[in-house]
């Protein structure tokens, strides 16, 4: 795959979001992420420009100093952006290994702090945050205005325990029963 040009190496799919496909990817000296925007219906989600959206998200959560991967380039031509890869475990599988510490449910605290005083959501989703040494990284940049029912004490906390909305989540995506501390759905 190409952005503005210049090859890389696309090393494995990483997900596949509301938005777009994500690729771990390489130019032969680092490893990023880069995201190719689809226009795939989402029956749960509205979009408009969805470029657009993302690198508005980008600037106001960085503004804002939430912890997110670095945004490195963008390719308007075919909608694809270039971003800091950052390498670590997920919520999602901290959760199904049983591997989740207080120190990551501070931190989602802080951000929603700041978020909040801010009158802005993320998407907290537990793939949606990776942690490495210690630090949970949002690692997109999807953000929204707040609205209560879409925050974490009301809807993310939800699938950052082992509840049945997660495990029934990662069977029906997936996940292998072989992170699962214990599999019951």
């Amino acid at each position: 795959m190409t952005v503005n040009g210049k090859e890389y190496e696309v090393l494995k799919l990483l997900g596949k979001g509301k938005g777009g496909y994500s690729y771990l990817v390489s130019d032969g000296s680092r490893r990023a992420v880069l995201k190719q925007i689809h226009h795939e219906p989402c029956d749960y989600y509205q979009f408009g420009d969805k470029l657009a959206s993302e690198l508005g998200d980008y600037h106001r959560l960085k503004a804002v100093g939430i912890r997110m991967p670095e945004l490195y380039e963008v390719d308007s031509g075919q909608e694809r952006i270039l971003k800091e890869y950052i390498e670590g475990d997920t919520v999602m599988e901290l959760v199904l290994r049983d591997e989740m510490r207080p120190a990551y449910f501070d931190q989602i605290r802080e951000m929603c702090r700041v978020l909040y005083a801010n009158g802005l959501n993320i998407d907290y989703f537990p793939t949606n945050f990776v942690a490495r040494e210690g630090l949970l990284y949002y690692i997109d940049y999807e953000c929204n205005g707040y609205m209560e029912q879409w925050n974490f004490e009301n809807w993310g906390i939800t699938y950052w325990h082992k509840t049945p909305e997660l495990l029934a989540y990662a069977k029906d995506h997936g996940f292998s029963p072989l992170l699962f501390s214990e599999f019951r759905v």
